[in-house]
């Protein structure tokens, strides 16, 4: 039942939900703040972006800010969209990655793909202190603003019979205030108060890129 299958369009969170969605021909995994809208703004410039793994000791994280210019190939750590990338590879499906500002242009590639569309939204766990890079350990699962709104953007430019779990998040987008939301909520508010308010100014922005980054033997491309 939580595959949900008899519908083209479906949703579920973080790596369980890429373990219950595995059956579908197209993943796409959504982690706005940051590791998908990073992805656009490499691929958009015609670059590549290898997922690897992130751990809280290594202090290093790269933040959209940083790779406004960035071209060739580019090494992203992220605990939540980097593994999702990992995890969703081994399911044999195709994917991609998405985020407000290339919903449209990523839904459209899906679609052109065909079969079952999942889409993953990253989620943040709780106690993971990513800003400073801690020796803290993952935690649940925790539900943002964000990838829910970036996941609705993505679902609600596609076409196909939804699950209620798509087509919430659909609803989610097109009745809300995108950019506001994301700036209000917390991971939005932490990253502004912990200055890298242009990180989220450049995740706030919806449908500017015809980026669409597609894995390929380990690399967004």
């Amino acid at each position: 039942m939580f595959a949900q299958e008899g519908y083209q369009l479906r949703l579920e969170w973080g790596p369980e939900g890429v373990e219950a969605l595995r059956g579908c021909d197209v993943l796409i995994v959504v982690d706005v703040l940051s590791f998908t809208t990073s992805v656009d703004l490499v691929v958009g410039n015609g670059g590549q972006v290898r997922p690897s793994r992130w751990r809280p000791s290594s202090g290093k994280t790269l933040r959209p800010a940083s790779l406004v210019d960035a071209t060739g190939l580019v090494e992203l750590p992220s605990p939540n969209g980097s593994n999702l990338c990992f995890l969703a590879a081994e399911t044999g499906a195709h994917v991609l990655a998405a985020c407000l500002r290339n919903a449209s242009a990523v839904a459209k590639r899906a679609a052109e793909l065909g079969g079952t569309i999942g889409v993953i939204p990253g989620g943040e766990r709780w106690g993971l202190d990513i800003l400073h890079s801690g020796p803290r350990e993952f935690g649940p699962l925790r539900p943002c603003v964000e990838d829910y709104l970036g996941a609705g953007a993505v679902l609600a430019a596609l076409e196909g019979k939804a699950s209620p779990e798509a087509e919430l998040a659909a609803t989610a987008f097109r009745n809300t205030d995108v950019a506001t939301a994301v700036r209000d909520c917390g991971s939005g508010r932490e990253l502004i108060e912990n200055g890298h308010p242009v990180d989220v100014d450049l995740a706030v922005q919806v449908n500017v890129s015809s980026a669409v980054p597609v894995l390929v033997d380990g690399v967004l491309r």
